[in-house]
């Protein structure tokens, strides 16, 4: 998927003026093509162009960066965060009950490996793998990022509608199951694997 640029990006003061429209306009999508729930602590935002943009505008407007050397640096972190080839990328966010006890309730996901969370399609599962995997990412609790592999089966299998796709963990006593992914979110992420495609050509054609 393309990185974000600088010319993607609004100026401070138009961004600022709106925040507000393109925070709903956000909140809107990722309700209805980018978030799945897993039981009642656990929830996946999927990430791509779109649900960058605004992150890194935020980001910008409160540093109130605009010098050319130090927005490339932010969008190169962030540009991270985009799915790479054949991949899905979310964030797995992590429900805190109580923030008074949060080291305490976090304390039971540091153990958290990839491979207790698939994406179920039919009889195949496509296993995630969690790219915040060094001791240091898993002390800060709330948030890990999670990858999804796709190979050319499984893509075909996510673009049967007919056939009941589901997000399922297992880790330590959290054993919950996403209802059946809507229409509009396998569309949603089939069409990010399909846009890794397409830069891919791209890229091959000007090289």
């Amino acid at each position: 998927m393309r990185p974000l640029t600088p010319e993607d990006l609004l100026p401070l003061a138009e961004f600022a003026a709106r925040r507000r429209e393109f925070f709903d306009s956000l909140v809107r999508y990722l309700d209805r093509y980018r978030r799945v729930r897993i039981g009642p602590r656990l929830t996946l935002v999927f990430e791509n162009r779109q649900t960058l943009w605004f992150r890194v505008q935020d980001v910008i407007r409160v540093a109130r960066l605009s010098e050319g050397a130090r927005l490339q640096e932010e969008l190169d972190i962030y540009n991270r965060l985009l799915p790479g080839p054949e991949m899905l990328q979310a964030a797995l966010l992590i429900e805190v009950l109580d923030a008074a006890r949060l080291t305490e309730e976090l304390a039971p996901w540091r153990s958290l490996r990839g491979r207790a969370l698939c994406l179920h399609i039919a009889d195949q599962a496509v296993p995630a793998s969690l790219r915040t995997c060094r001791v240091e990412d898993l002390q800060i609790g709330a948030a890990h990022w999670v990858q999804f592999a796709f190979n050319e089966t499984n893509r075909r299998l996510l673009a049967n509608f007919r056939l009941p796709a589901r997000f399922e963990i297992s880790h330590l006593d959290y054993k919950h199951v996403s209802p059946p992914l809507a229409e509009e979110v396998r569309q949603s992420l089939l069409e990010d694997l399909d846009l890794s495609d397409r830069d891919r050509l791209v890229a091959g054609k000007s090289a």
